[in-house]
């Protein structure tokens, strides 16, 4: 069993003359990752791994959330303007001994993406986060594995 973490990067903010890739994480965003992260953490959602878009929102949210659980943690530029084909294909490059990973990533293609794999998600908020069982013992069987929503949870809708 593996279990799929999918976590929208925290609010941003989008300074004059700053490149979409370059945007920084806004006050709120700083808050709500910390907050978020720690909610997680303190709920026994387990995370082994983490895998961030290279984008400076989405990796500074993965840090924040490596404050928490003080893990390991990689960038991959499939992340950054993503397609459902392009969380599958991090997906496959997963060693095996990774049993919960969590993903950071951006909309449109992060609601996509839960979208395809679960019917119980519309749309994800700034921090908001999905987790998924995955029925299957290795990553290489994903895409035929059955998949449970285990929980979905918002910055706005959390007490911490």
């Amino acid at each position: 069993m593996k279990k799929l973490i999918l976590v929208r990067h925290a609010k941003s903010d989008w300074p004059e003359e700053t490149e979409d890739f370059d945007r920084p994480l806004a006050d709120k965003g700083l808050q709500d990752a910390l907050k978020m992260s720690k909610f997680l953490k303190n709920s026994s959602v387990a995370i082994d791994y983490l895998v961030s878009s290279p984008a400076v929102r989405a990796l500074n949210t993965c840090k924040i959330f490596n404050q928490t659980y003080r893990l390991n943690y990689i960038t991959n530029e499939k992340l950054y303007n993503p397609s459902e084909n392009n969380f599958q294909s991090v997906i496959y490059d997963l060693n095996d001994d990774v049993n919960s990973v969590a993903f950071f990533s951006h909309n449109n293609g992060i609601s996509n993406f839960a979208n395809s794999i679960s019917e119980d998600i519309f749309h994800f908020p700034t921090c908001g986060v999905a987790g998924f069982e995955i029925n299957c013992d290795s990553w290489s069987q994903f895409d035929g594995a059955d998949k449970k929503l285990l929980f979905f949870y918002e910055p706005n809708k959390i007490q911490f």
